[in-house]
């Protein structure tokens, strides 16, 4: 996907360094969960990346599978310089797309950018998102998003102030 100004592709290795640069403030003030490099690195796969004219990253986001029909959008960040310009939007639009390829009907999203995500289709979700067996697997797992998105309460002082929210994909 692109914009006259940017353009939104998979992510390489070699953005890592970027992407972590770009997440940096936003952990500074308490909109993300810091990760090291070694997760990032561990999870390029599920990133795209947004990159204006120049080859400057200005927007970054990924796709975590969760169970057969849900994913979660993680990581989600858009330089401060290059908001409003529908970086976040074109980001977004392709971990939908990816999403879809994927087979799955529902996403999910932890964040404090409800009206973004309002905007885009996610409505705030209570308790009981998953049937109970789902959720007997979902529990086993030691992913800290599957953890956010049970809304478990170990990782409740993490998350304290954002929104679960989820979209259903058409």
């Amino acid at each position: 996907m692109s914009s006259s100004s940017f353009v939104v592709r998979r992510a390489r290795t070699a953005d890592v360094p970027g992407i972590a640069a770009l997440v940096e403030p936003l952990v500074q003030k308490r909109i993300l969960l810091g990760k090291d490099l070694v997760v990032f690195y561990e999870s390029i796969q599920e990133f795209v990346i947004a990159e204006d004219a120049d080859g400057e990253l200005i927007g970054c986001g990924a796709l975590h599978v969760i169970w057969e029909d849900i994913g979660e959008v993680r990581t989600l960040a858009v330089r401060e310089s290059s908001l409003r310009r529908g970086v976040g939007r074109a980001l977004l639009t392709r971990l939908e797309e990816e999403a879809a390829e994927l087979g799955l009907t529902r996403l999910f999203c932890l964040t404090f950018e409800t009206e973004f995500f309002g905007r885009n289709g996610f409505l705030p979700i209570g308790e009981q998102v998953v049937p109970p067996e789902v959720y007997a697997e979902l529990v086993r797992s030691s992913d800290e998003g599957v953890a956010e998105f049970l809304d478990l309460a170990r990782v409740k002082p993490n998350t304290l102030g954002n929104t679960r929210m989820l979209k259903l994909l058409s």
